[in-house]
């Protein structure tokens, strides 16, 4: 019985200095590393948005702008529009049916402007990708328009794990100017 004992202590010993390395990280032919693959899982939906609205609104007020409220019919342009973006296979900012931006956020419904639309087609996860954007001047300046009020975000992650994501800003329909006597303008 002891002997036995001994052996095992002595077997935990020996696997004890067998570390396994960790795997060294992947890179491209160039060097440069490769991505990781995230998934993410079905419960992680609302965590991810709000962690977005948050990392943009906390951006936002450290160069003092007003914060972004979630608009759902922004997020319904931007989630149909990541799906989209798969089915055509390209990161651009024209649906496989023609439409534009402008277009995508009027049919979800959206009633006031269009300022922006960001886009990405990646592994990477969701903060990744907001500091990719805040990089580049043309996709930080869709976050920072001093003019956004609200924000759609959204994604589509395909089995491979690749994730198409769409952020979108918009802000309040101007105020249609009411004439002297208290009612507004007839439209013609």
């Amino acid at each position: 019985m002891r002997y036995g004992i001994l052996g095992v202590l002595g077997l935990v010993i020996a696997l004890a200095g067998c570390e396994v390395p960790p795997p060294e990280p992947q890179t491209a032919p160039n060097g440069t590393p490769l991505p990781t693959v995230t998934i993410i899982q079905p419960g992680d939906r609302s965590r991810i948005k709000l962690r977005i609205i948050d990392s943009v609104n906390t951006l936002r007020a450290a160069r003092g702008l007003a914060p972004l409220e979630y608009d759902r019919a922004l997020n319904s342009a931007a989630l149909t529009h990541a799906r989209d973006m798969s089915v055509q296979n390209r990161p651009w900012h024209f649906g496989s049916d023609g439409s534009s931006p402008i277009d995508r956020v009027a049919r979800a419904g959206y009633r006031g402007r269009l300022l922006g639309e960001n886009i990405s087609e990646t592994y990477e996860t969701d903060v990744q990708t907001l500091n990719a954007w805040m990089t580049e001047l043309s996709t930080r300046s869709v976050i920072m328009d001093p003019n956004a009020r609200h924000l759609g975000f959204d994604w589509f992650q395909e089995p491979n794990g690749k994730i198409w994501w769409t952020l979108i800003t918009g802000a309040p329909p101007p105020e249609v100017p009411v004439a002297e006597g208290g009612a507004a303008p007839r439209q013609g």
